[in-house]
């Protein structure tokens, strides 16, 4: 049938126009549907696009994060706990780790974390960002949480400190802290990231999410498989620490060494803690290389955190394990007046 002789075409005179107004109607339906959907979506993606800016705006320096805490800033005002996260730890998980560990840690200071730069990690900004922080809360008593990689980080920040401040660090804990490569068991992955970091190469984010997969995938006997897939995502995630950080770590961890610190911590109490059951730190080799370099410093090394999960290094995943330990150090290394008794916040 020919297109003029249909019933949804009408025939006669005014016949084009009106099928060119009933186009400009279903036209105009189309369009309007069409808007809003785009309108939304370029919403959705222009808040994000904000969203990811200021987080990566925010993080271009090192900054302390501190956790308020009522009972430790009225008891202790001028002593704090600083923990120095481990590799690939960002700033809402240092947090997290603080909050989990909060009833242990604030009976002896109030509570704060490093929160890295995402330009890549540099010790003399974090010694920047860690005096001004004792000198704007007057702080005299430092006690330093180094978790994982963070307490080679501690160890070289409190030598600093000392050297030309005159200040200080009374207490570093090492949480299954590697004290040079040779402790990290899967020594594969320093032959990529560390030599594609000091060429020049950068990891883009898109490429380290695959990394991390596989990564996680190979350990995965240390997390379930629902940890695997929200940790790998959680790396795509603006808040996570950029790809540049996560290099410069692996050269840090690469190329530490120990004894360059030796003597320089004065009166520094050390403790390290650790699970014999880690598959990423060799517990015997870390607690025997810090115990013997730092013999002048070491308190405690016996103490473990057995029954964590996963078995590294993680205070956060599982606080019940850790706090007795903390609790323990705390008590034998720096009891309170009187007799030391415990006290309990509220």
């Amino acid at each position: 049938m020919p297109a003029e002789m249909e019933p949804n075409h009408p025939r006669g005179p005014g016949s084009a126009e009106a099928r060119m107004l009933r186009r400009a109607v279903e036209l105009k339906r189309v369009s309007r549907r069409t808007f809003l959907i785009g309108a939304g979506s370029a919403s959705v993606l222009a808040a994000d696009m904000l969203f990811t800016r200021r987080v990566q705006d925010d993080r271009r320096v090192t900054r302390i994060l501190e956790v308020p805490d009522d009972f430790a800033e009225l008891y202790y005002p001028y002593a704090s706990w600083i923990l120095f996260p481990g590799y690939k730890t960002g700033w809402e998980e240092a947090l997290w780790i603080l909050n989990a560990l909060r009833g242990s840690l604030n009976k002896r200071g109030r509570l704060a974390a490093v929160g890295y730069s995402n330009e890549g990690l540099d010790i003399d900004e974090v010694v920047i960002a860690v005096i001004e922080h004792v000198r704007a809360h007057n702080l005299t008593t430092l006690y330093f949480y180094g978790h994982s990689f963070g307490g080679m980080v501690a160890t070289q920040v409190a030598a600093r400190l000392r050297e030309l401040h005159g200040v200080e660090v009374a207490f570093i804990l090492l949480d299954s802290s590697p004290a040079s490569r040779h402790d990290v068991l899967d020594q594969s992955w320093f032959e990529g990231v560390v030599l594609l970091y000091e060429s020049g190469f950068r990891f883009p984010t898109v490429l380290r999410g695959g990394y991390e997969l596989g990564e996680r995938m190979l350990h995965k006997n240390e997390r379930s498989w629902g940890q695997v897939v929200d940790q790998t995502l959680e790396q795509l995630s603006p808040i996570a620490p950029s790809s540049v950080l996560i290099q410069s770590e692996s050269a840090y961890i690469y190329h530490f060494e120990p004894s360059r610190f030796v003597g320089k911590l004065g009166e520094t109490k050390m403790a390290f803690i650790g699970n014999p059951g880690d598959k990423t730190v060799d517990y015997e080799t870390a607690r025997d290389t810090w115990s013997l370099t730092f013999k002048a410093n070491m308190a405690s090394d016996d103490l473990r955190t057995d029954g964590a999960r996963p078995e590294h290094a993680s205070p956060g995943w599982s606080p019940f394990i850790y706090r007795p330990v903390i609790d323990k150090l705390q008590d034998d290394l720096f009891p309170l007046p009187g007799g030391g008794g415990k006290m309990t916040a509220f």
